[in-house]
Order: C-alpha cells, then sequence, then structure tokens
C-alpha cells in the first residue's frame, strides 16, 4: 500500500512538473541535455561501450557528491582494472563536473527518474552487479527493483543533514522498509550513524568510515594548478583576493559591502564572486555594476579578454570554484548568511585558507566543528562582522598564515576513507561472488548425491 500511495504521489507531482520544467527548457535551455536520458532514451552506442566487469554502478547527485565519489571510482578501478564503472548525475552540472575528474568511468550517464519501467529499462541495459548510492537520496521505485533483481546495494559517504533527518525521521514508518533494500551503509560520522538508526536502518549494517571528499580534495591541491589558474585570471601570486563561494541571492549584497570596507584600508583587493546556481550570473554581475564596480565574467575571459583593472570578476562556469579558492587571501563561503544550511567549507580549507560563514551552518556541521577547532573557520553574525573580522585577521598577517596552514593539515590528515569504501563495495561483491559459487555447486551436487545413494 505505501508504495502503490508513494506512486500515486509521484504521479500527481510529475502531472504538475512537466509544465514547468517544459518552461524552463523552452525558454532557458535548461534540462534540455538532461530530461530525455533521465527518461531511459540514450544513445544505444552508450551500452554498448559498457564491457568489462565486475558491472559497478555509481551514483552521485551533484557536484558535491561527484567530489566524493571520483576517489573512490579511482580506487575501484585500481582493484578492478578490467571492471565496468558505470557514474551516473541527478543534474546537467554534476554531469560535466564528473566528465571532468572522473577519467576512470567506463561511462556517465543521468540517473533515471523513479519511474519503474524508466529503472527496470535502464537496469536491463547496463545490468549492474552492484549499485554504490553516494551521500543520501533514497528513491523508492529504484532500492525496490535493485531488491527484486538481486543487485546488491551500497550506500557510501552516507549523511543525513538535520533538514533531511527531520524529512525522514517523520515518515520513518515508509523509509524503514526502503533502506531493508540496502545491503550495507558506509557513513561519514557516529552523528549520521545515529540518525540513520533513528530513522531505520539495521546497526549491524553500518559503518563509519569518514568524508571521502577529503581524498579528492587533498589529491587535486598543488602549486601548478594555483599558478595555472592566476595566469589565466592574469593576477599576481601575491595578489590580495576575497574569494565569495557558493553564495545565494542576498549574500551578494552582503559581500560588495564587504568588498568596499576592505577596499578603504587595502585598496589593491580585488573580489571573485562564485554564485552557487551558475543562471544567477548575469543578475550577480548587474548587483556588482550597480555597486559601482568594473566586472569580468569568466567566459570572457575564456573566450580571450584579458583581465585589466577590473576589481571585480564574476564566475559563470561550473567547475571553477576548487580552483578559484586557491587565489584567496580571505573566503567567505555562502548559503550561511542566509538561511540555506551552508556549502562545502572544505575546498578552501584544503587549499589552506581561513574561511568566514554566517550562522547557518546545519548541513556542513560537522567540518565547522573540526575547522573551528583550529582557528581556521569563523562564525560570523552578518555583513558587518564579516568586514570587521576579516580586517582584525589581515591585520594579523603572521595569524592568518598559520590558521591557514592549519586548515589545510587538517584535511590533509583525514584522508583515507575513499579506501575504506573502495574495501567495502570489494566486500560485498565478493561474497557476491562467493555466494554464486555455493549455489551453483549446491545446485550441480544436489541432483549428483541423490543419484549416488542408491549405488551405495
Amino acid at each position: 500500500m505505501m508504495f502503490i500511495l508513494y506512486n500515486i504521489l509521484l504521479t500527481l507531482a510529475a502531472a504538475l512538473a512537466i509544465p514547468y520544467y517544459g518552461a524552463r527548457i523552452l525558454f532557458t535551455g535548461k534540462y534540455r541535455h538532461s530530461v530525455g536520458p533521465k527518461l531511459g532514451f540514450n544513445r544505444p552506442d552508450l551500452y554498448e561501450g559498457m564491457r568489462g566487469a565486475p558491472r559497478i554502478w555509481m551514483h552521485a547527485v551533484s557536484v558535491g557528491e561527484v567530489t566524493a565519489a571520483a576517489p573512490i571510482m579511482a580506487s575501484l578501478r585500481a582493484d578492478f582494472p578490467d571492471a565496468c564503472l558505470v557514474l551516473s548525475t541527478g543534474t546537467e552540472t554534476g554531469h560535466e563536473m564528473a566528465r571532468r575528474i572522473v577519467p576512470e568511468a567506463t561511462a556517465i550517464i543521468y540517473y533515471p527518474l523513479d519511474i519503474p519501467y524508466v529503472v527496470r529499462k535502464l537496469i536491463r541495459m547496463i545490468r549492474p552487479d552492484i549499485f554504490v548510492l553516494t551521500e543520501t537520496e533514497l528513491w523508492p521505485n529504484f532500492l525496490r527493483i535493485c531488491r527484486d533483481q538481486r543487485i546488491d546495494v551500497v550506500m557510501v559517504n552516507g549523511r543525513l543533514s538535520p533538514r533531511s533527518f527531520k524529512k525522514y525521521y517523520y515518515t520513518r514508518f515508509f523509509w524503514k522498509e526502503i533502506l531493508k533494500d540496502i545491503d550495507e551503509m558506509g557513513v561519514i560520522s557516529e552523528i549520521d550513524a545515529e540518525r540513520a538508526r533513528a530513522i531505520g536502518m539495521a546497526p549491524g549494517k553500518i559503518h563509519i568510515l569518514g568524508n571521502a571528499k577529503y581524498d579528492g580534495l587533498a589529491a587535486t591541491v598543488s602549486p601548478p594548478l594555483r599558478e595555472e589558474t592566476a595566469r589565466r585570471l592574469n593576477m599576481a601570486v601575491d595578489e590580495r583576493v576575497l574569494v565569495a563561494g557558493s553564495t545565494h541571492e542576498g549574500e551578494e549584497t552582503l559581500v560588495l559591502e564587504v568588498f568596499k570596507k576592505l577596499l578603504t584600508v587595502y585598496p589593491d583587493f580585488k573580489l571573485i564572486l562564485v554564485p552557487r546556481h551558475i543562471e544567477r550570473a548575469g543578475e550577480v554581475t548587474h548587483l556588482v555594476r550597480k555597486s559601482g564596480f568594473e566586472s569580468l565574467a569568466l567566459t570572457e575571459v575564456r573566450e580571450g579578454r584579458t583581465r585589466q583593472d577590473e576589481k571585480v570578476l564574476v564566475v559563470d562556469r561550473i567547475g571553477e570554484l576548487f580552483k578559484v579558492y586557491s587565489l584567496a587571501t580571505v573566503v567567505y563561503c555562502g548559503g550561511s548568511l542566509v538561511p540555506r544550511g551552508g556549502q562545502n567549507i572544505l575546498e578552501p580549507a584544503a587549499w589552506g585558507k581561513v574561511v568566514f560563514y554566517g550562522p547557518s551552518m546545519e548541513d556542513f556541521r560537522d567540518e565547522k566543528i573540526m575547522l573551528e577547532a583550529v582557528g581556521a573557520g569563523i562564525t560570523v553574525k552578518d555583513g558587518s562582522d564579516l568586514a570587521d573580522k576579516m580586517l582584525a585577521l589581515l591585520q594579523a598577517p603572521e595569524t592568518l598564515a598559520l590558521k591557514g596552514q592549519a586548515a589545510g593539515r587538517i584535511v590533509a590528515a583525514n584522508r583515507g576513507a575513499s579506501r575504506r569504501y573502495a574495501v567495502l563495495i570489494k566486500k560485498v561483491l565478493l561474497n557476491r561472488h562467493v555466494h554464486s559459487i555455493n549455489t551453483s555447486t549446491a545446485k550441480e551436487k544436489g541432483p549428483e548425491a541423490r543419484r549416488a545413494r542408491p549405488e551405495e
């Protein structure tokens, strides 16, 4: 009954969503590349290239999850050089990021909508031995079909933010049944394990293995990448730069006011603004010019324009935030001075940067605690507080450098989770193989044994 109700609600939601998304596709072009594959319409040659064994399908919803999946995929490729590794994403930004940073994948596809017919079609074409879910996004029809077709399911880098936990907890009577379809669950922290148990996950299936994002970030940090980014943006290595990353509506205005205050003390400061949603780049550029600054968009740089005297650069392309963090003198991480739960503060920390953020950091509580423990994470209450605390730290350059170094060290020290997740996946695969052998042997020996008894 629960599944019948779920599918009725899913159908009603689809009926309401189709006009909205249809209009977005028609007028903005967004979702144009992903809507067909999500409905199961892929190029035939996509499946023809899926060769090798075992067949491992990993899903990473968007950019953040792809960052966690990348080092796990690399570790799996080392363990299974002949494997067919399929990576799916749920967003076009995640898809593009995956193509850039996951060369180990045999194929990169879009995750299907949770429509039974579409799910069965894609599973039939891919024929996975195991499905690996990155972080916590549970689609009931997909997981139930995996169980019916005896496909093992493992969750890696599992996390339950306070908002997600509340949603799952109040409907746990439903999710408790869905969680039975997951064979093993690897989670980031004890808090995530507690929340998983509270919504009905069997305690014996939960493993606390850490955050795989540390591996991807620590492995990617390099002086050559920083130098290449500085050269591309025509910036000196020692230039003072405020990077405001993953900003949401309402935050850019605050950041621009902070930037003006920084300029009164340090006239050479530059600002790099990276909106969380790239489609807002035009709106952000308008705000910059309204504030009296000349700005430059990253696409203009890519098209050959050289940065001259512009004080502000607006990043209007995905996959660039991690790189531009390398140029930062100080960092503000968005989604935190507005009630959005925060954004990933590990990316700037990996580069050895002190990170400022607002009070709304519910989705990154563990990371916040970790950085604040070494003085590399600083909470501010509003724009004025942000300006004051940034200026205070800028006027103590030795302290700024020491705190930044502590941030880089703590990210590097937490590496190793991706290997632990790969070992968990490998264990499930090997158990599956042993079970298959035992089952086959039992079937082969059974009739022979029965025939042998009369002769004895």
